[in-house]
This record gives C-alpha cells, sequence and structure tokens, in this order.
C-alpha cells in the first residue's frame, strides 16, 4: 500500500531504550532513515527522509492521521477478503451444482438416445391412453411405483375364468390380427396366442358422442377399432383421431391402471373388446401348454427320459421354436455340434457320406417327435440341468397360505396397538403411510408400524398379496431383511408392527449424491444378494426390488422391506401373476410367460445399473414405452462410461432375456454371482458376522431419531370402513 503524499520514506517506533526498534505499521514499506544520536538518547530535532529534511514535530502531527489512514484501509482489506470468501463458497457450490447437472446429463443420455420412435414427426396420440408416468428427464427425482394385477388363477367369485369364443366373419378376425401385429407391445406375443384373442374378443357398438374410455376411470380392457371414426381428447382438448384398424388400452390388460385420457365417438362405431382376466387366462393356458407339450417331447428322448419333471421343465425352459423350408439343411455334417433338435411338424432326412458313394446317402428318416443331436447336450445337461430350478411343470404354482395365525416371539405378544404412540411420518403411498412409533410404557423402544387401508386393498384385490406379506415377513428372520414382529387391525386398517431401520432409505442417499461409486454399489447389492439367498432357499420370489424398497439400519446394513409382491412358490413351478416396479419387470413378466426367481436376478442386475449412474436402463414417457423398452434387450441400452467393463458384464450376465441364461439360475445358483469378478475381494462371512465396515455410515442420534427421512403431510385423509372380514387372520 503506498504511503500519503504528504511522506516519503518509513516510520520508526522508538523502544524504551531510545533505539528504533525496527517495527513497522502494517501495510507500510521501509527505507534507510539517517538521523544524529544525541548524548542522552533523544534524537535531533530533524532528520531527512529519503533526501528531504523533516522536522519530529511535523511528522509527529501525521501519525494520527496515518494511523485513521491505515484503520480505513484494514476495513477495507478485511471487507474483500470476506467478499473473495464468499465469492469462493458460491463458485464451490456453482461447481458442484454443474457436476450434479453433469451427473443427471449421464443419468439421462442412454434414455434419451433409444427414445427415438419410428414416427417422430407424428407422435402416438394413443400414448396419452397409458397410466400416469414420470415427467422426463425426473426419472432419478421421483420415486417409482409398483403395480399388480389380480391372481390370473380364479375369478373375483372363486372360480376359473373361462375363455368364451366368439364367432366372426374371416374380415374382422384378419382386421384384429392386423391391430394385434402393428402395436409396438402386442406384436410380441406369438401366433398361438394372437390366434386365441382374436377368436375371444367379442364385438361393442358405441353410439356417436359415447365414450369409449373415460379420463380418470380405472382401465380392463383392450380395444381395437372396427369401423367408425374416434378422437381422443385430454380434458376438453382433442388430441388426434382414430380409424379402423388401431389397438388401443393395452396397458389396462396387463394390471389395473387409471385413463389419462378419453375415447369419444364421433360416429357410430364398432369395437373389438378383450377382458384382462380373459387376456390372463389366455397366457397362462398357452404358456402351460407350451411347457407341458416340451417335457412331453423331452420325455420322448431315452437320455432324458429318467430325468424328473422339475429338471425336464428347466430344460424346456430353454427350447425355441425354429423353422425349416422344404430341403434346406439344418446341420451338416463336419459341422458343431451344439444343438439339441425336436421335430415338431414335418419330416426330416438324415445323410451321411459314405465310402463308394459320391453322394451323402440317406440312412433314416424322421419325424413328429423324433429327435436328433442329442449328444450335444451331453456336456451341457450334466453340467447345468443337474440342479432342480424352479420352472414350471403344472397350472398350480403358489404353495396355500396357512390360516392359521404366524407365532408371535414372546417379547411382542403383550404388545397391543393402543401401547404406541406416534413420533413421525417415515413414508406414504397409495395403499397408506409407514410411521415411527414408540412404547408408552418404554419409549426407548420404537418401531415402523405400517397401515394399509383396507378398503383400498380390496377395491384393488390385493389381499392375498398382504397375506403373502404378512406370512413371509413373520417367518424371515434374516439379518439383510427388516424384521416384522406383530399384526393388528381395526375397521379402517390393517397394521403391521415392524422394525425400524432409521438410516433412511437407499432411494434418498441415491437422489442426494447422484450415483454411488463401485465399492458403495458393491456393499448394497451384496446384502441384496444375501437377502435374496435367504428368500430362494425358502422357495420365496421377492419381485419388487429396487432403492425405494431398501432401508439402512443405525449401522449402515441394508435391509429389504415390503414384501407387497413376494410369493411362496412351490418346487418346479411358475407364477403368472403381473406385479413389480415397470421400470424393474423382467421381460417374461411383461409377455406373461409365466416367471420364477430368475425375475429377481433381472431386477438384481437393474439395481445395480442404477446404484451406479443414478437411473435405470429402462426408462419411457409412460409404462407402456417402459416395456416395449426392455423388450428390446440390455444390449439395446448404450451403457454410460461411469459403468466399469466388469460391472458391465456382470449387469448383461444378470440381465439375458432368456430367463435360464441369467447368472444365479443355473447348477450354482446364487453362488454364481457371488463369484463374479465384481466381487473379487469382496469378504462375504465378514458382511455376515457384522465385521466389515459398511459403505454408508448414517447419523443417528436415538431410537427416535427421523432425519434420515424425508418430511412428510399430516395425514387428514380419513378411509371408510372395510367389514367384510377377510382380514379375520391379523
Amino acid at each position: 500500500m503506498p504511503l500519503p503524499n504528504n511522506t516519503k520514506g518509513s516510520l520508526f517506533s522508538r523502544g524504551n531504550s531510545g533505539k528504533a526498534s525496527g517495527q513497522t505499521k502494517p501495510g507500510l514499506s521501509t527505507s534507510p532513515v539517517r538521523g544524529f544520536k544525541m548524548g542522552n538518547g533523544a534524537s535531533s530535532a530533524s532528520s531527512t527522509l529519503d533526501g528531504d529534511s523533516h522536522e519530529h514535530i511535523n511528522n509527529k502531527k501525521l501519525i494520527p492521521d496515518l494511523r485513521a489512514e491505515i484503520k480505513i484501509r484494514d476495513a477495507k482489506i478485511l471487507k474483500y477478503e470476506t467478499e473473495l470468501l464468499e465469492r469462493k463458497r458460491l463458485l464451490e457450490e456453482k461447481c458442484e451444482e454443474i457436476t450434479k447437472l453433469r451427473a443427471e446429463v449421464d443419468k439421462l443420455q442412454s434414455v434419451l438416445q433409444i427414445k427415438v420412435h419410428k414416427d417422430a414427426g407424428n407422435p402416438d396420440i394413443l400414448a396419452t391412453i397409458h397410466e400416469n408416468a414420470s415427467v422426463p428427464g425426473q426419472e432419478g427425482r421421483s420415486k417409482k411405483q409398483g403395480v399388480s394385477a389380480e391372481s390370473p388363477m380364479s375369478s373375483q367369485h372363486g372360480t376359473v375364468v373361462e375363455i368364451k369364443r366368439h364367432e366372426k366373419e374371416f374380415r374382422s378376425k384378419q382386421l384384429i390380427k392386423d391391430a394385434i401385429l402393428d402395436n409396438d407391445f402386442l406384436k410380441n406375443l406369438d401366433s398361438t396366442q394372437i390366434r386365441e384373442i382374436v377368436d375371444t374378443m367379442y364385438e361393442k357398438q358405441v353410439k356417436q358422442g359415447h365414450y369409449i374410455i373415460r379420463e380418470g376411470e380405472s382401465g380392463q380392457h383392450l380395444y381395437v377399432s372396427a369401423d367408425g371414426e374416434l378422437e381422443v381428447l385430454k380434458g376438453s382438448k382433442v388430441l388426434g383421431k382414430m380409424v379402423a384398424g388401431r389397438a388401443f388400452g393395452e396397458l389396462a390388460i396387463l394390471y389395473n391402471c387409471t385413463r389419462t385420457a378419453s375415447v369419444r365417438a364421433l360416429s357410430d362405431v364398432k369395437v373389438w373388446v378383450l377382458d384382462r382376466r380373459v387376456f390372463q387366462a389366455i397366457m397362462m393356458k398357452t404358456g402351460i401348454q407350451r411347457q407341458d407339450e416340451n417335457i412331453r417331447f423331452l420325455r420322448s428322448v431315452p437320455l432324458l427320459k429318467k430325468l424328473p419333471t422339475e429338471k425336464l421343465a428347466k430344460i424346456a425352459d430353454v427350447l425355441e421354436v425354429d423353422f425349416f423350408h422344404e430341403r434346406e439343411y439344418i446341420i451338416r455334417e463336419g459341422g458343431t455340434g451344439d444343438t439339441f433338435f425336436i421335430i415338431n411338424k414335418g419330416e426330416v432326412e438324415v445323410t451321411q457320406k459314405i465310402a463308394g458313394f459320391d453322394d451323402p446317402q440317406l440312412i433314416r428318416s424322421l419325424k413328429r417327435g423324433d429327435y436328433f443331436g442329442e449328444k450335444a447336450l451331453l456336456r451341457w445337461v450334466f453340467r447345468s440341468i443337474h440342479h432342480a430350478g424352479l420352472s414350471s411343470g403344472g397350472n398350480g404354482s403358489e404353495m396355500p397360505l396357512s390360516p392359521m395365525r404366524e407365532k408371535v416371539d414372546k417379547e411382542y405378544q403383550e404388545i397391543q396397538l393402543d401401547h404406541l404412540e406416534l413420533v413421525a411420518t417415515l413414508g406414504m403411498g397409495g395403499f397408506g403411510r409407514v410411521e415411527l412409533v414408540q412404547l408408552t410404557t418404554d419409549r426407548t423402544r420404537t418401531f415402523a408400524l405400517k397401515c394399509l387401508k383396507k378398503k383400498h386393498i380390496v377395491d384393488t384385490r390385493q389381499q392375498e398379496h398382504i397375506y403373502s406379506e404378512k406370512k413371509i415377513m413373520m417367518e424371515s428372520n434374516c439379518g439383510f431383511i427388516a424384521r416384522m414382529y406383530k399384526t393388528f387391525k381395526d375397521k379402517k386398517y390393517v397394521y403391521m408392527l415392524m422394525e425400524a431401520c432409521l438410516g433412511g432409505e437407499l432411494w434418498t442417499i441415491l437422489r442426494d449424491r447422484g450415483y454411488f461409486d463401485d465399492a458403495t454399489a458393491r456393499f448394497c447389492v451384496a446384502c441384496v444378494v444375501e437377502a435374496f439367498h435367504f428368500l430362494h432357499d425358502r422357495g420365496i420370489i421377492y419381485r419388487d426390488l429396487k432403492p425405494e424398497n431398501l432401508l439402512l439400519d443405525a449401522n449402515g446394513i441394508v435391509k429389504l422391506v415390503d414384501f407387497g409382491f413376494a410369493k411362496k412358490m412351490a418346487p418346479g413351478r411358475k407364477t403368472w401373476t403381473f406385479c413389480g416396479t415397470p421400470e424393474y419387470v423382467a421381460p417374461e413378466i411383461i409377455l406373461n410367460k409365466g416367471h420364477d426367481r430368475a425375475a429377481d436376478y433381472w431386477s438384481l442386475g437393474i439395481l445395480m445399473f442404477e446404484l451406479l449412474t443414478g437411473s435405470p436402463p429402462f426408462t419411457g414417457t409412460d409404462p407402456m414405452k417402459t416395456y416395449n423398452i426392455i423388450l428390446k434387450g440390455i444390449d439395446s441400452i448404450e451403457i454410460p462410461r461411469k459403468i466399469s467393463k466388469i460391472a458391465n458384464v456382470l449387469i448383461k450376465k444378470l440381465c439375458k432375456d432368456n430367463p435360464a441364461e441369467r447368472l444365479g439360475y443355473g447348477k450354482n445358483g446364487i453362488l454364481e454371482i457371488k463369484k463374479h469378478k465384481w466381487f473379487q475381494g469382496f469378504d462375504w462371512d465378514s458382511l455376515n458376522s457384522r465385521k466389515i465396515l459398511p459403505s454408508i455410515i448414517p447419523k443417528v442420534r436415538g431410537p427416535t431419531d427421523y432425519s434420515n427421512f424425508d418430511s412428510y403431510p399430516k395425514s387428514i385423509d380419513v378411509p371408510p370402513d372395510e367389514l367384510s372380514g377377510w382380514d379375520f387372520d391379523f
């Protein structure tokens, strides 16, 4: 800082000895000073500064002014330093925001690259008829919701759903078939299923001005427009028009959904209609028939006929239909044999090169039921089929639910609903809320109380799923699954008293961080693998894996919660109910082919992808588009750079289109996943013994600390009473 204009040189402070101390005022530079020393220690009355002579008395008069000037300048310096620190802080915040935005761009990149429709200039107006979905670009910010259909095993009155055929002329059949094949989802069905659907659709006449679909209503039918003109409306706004030959409303045949647009007749029209329950029955029937036919074929092979049904069913899962034209070679002599063939229709000639003949000679003719190439199975059968997996072998799938109340541990037997006091809300959804409660008799003991609206359960026909959740969770004593201790009921709710995992939702942590590094994702996935190991060993499939259903306890251990879609399966069986979260459901669930524990391995691969990137790989603007993207397969997705090559290999092995080919479904079961290279060096024993340090250690200050959860508004909704008695066992 320069000195005032009327001062030159430097100022020295006088010490007690009368000598110059060498100290300087802050911010002032020094230069040599020449003076005269007096005998008594005093200096002379004048001095020279840089060649100019000054009187000391005048210099003393300058000191107050200089001090005032320095004070002003010091204040300015302090102000500038404070401003600099504030600007640095703002800059750091902006840099952090840019990093998060870049992460968000990376998360959406793969989704955006595959959201290219065949008619981008003329988007499909029928997309508005689908269920509400998240806004593009917000997939990683809003919670994903699970969906479920009713069980296809029986109707509402407990009888088997009847598949009725309705006569129609050839022209109508062809129109329906063409509409199905022109639909992005329905075209994935096989020819037998399409033929059944065509035969079972029934006619409906609609007068001009009447609605076929109303916005806000619950949907349960697929429609094909036969003649006349229709218009699609969102509120009062007309979105477009439809003519004959269009299929619409297909999401409703998968599960109960709310229509988000209306379809109204502009003239007298005719439509063909398919009920959801009939569609489910068709899919289940054709799937079981195909499995049974394949198993019968396999029993005709001497090499395989002694295998038990569940093992034959596992082989049947990997059989594929192939077609060959007349005189076309299926295999050639000398080629590598790695395929086993069974003739379903037609005849096959077997020829062989024989010494003395120029051309191959006919040695055998094969017809329907005959087989060839069975030796190619020898290496594979006894290597991969030695293990009896969960696969289709009949038309019954689930284990019957016990009518008896599950045993309650002694320490919880005396707890009643009126012994619980509300602390805070931990979560909420369509079925109800999860509350943090404490015992009025011992406020150091807290629980999570899941409160489910009985009327909503009945309206959506989810009683079976609720009972299944209760039975499975009461019997699941696993360190990676949240415990359920007891259940209650009143006129409006059924209640589940559960372990309070106060570390918060994994989804919330993922949302705040953007994505996880390999080590954090590996720990979380390992906890899920151990939970699946426990469940699958007991014949239980989970079917709703996602970060929203994973909680951290106070120590950072990840635990599986919400078993609303879990089911206990009979050995060697499949189940047919559509349920799960759209972004996580496996292809076989979407196509109603029947599914088993292989669907859990698919969802494990999706979870890995979401933890490592911040969003799942398959995301569309509505559920139907999401399902269509899933059916294109994991290879259609561009893998973000932040996923390592080893992690990418594991994801793709878990997300194989064919369930029987997924890692974890083979001979060695879930051990195949644990031994994958991505888990190399991971200490599974220390994880199970709780000696491993979790990747995320939450801050939990006590049994009533709910700070790791989002805030939720108080409930003002009072559901109606539900007194049908379905909940007698709660």
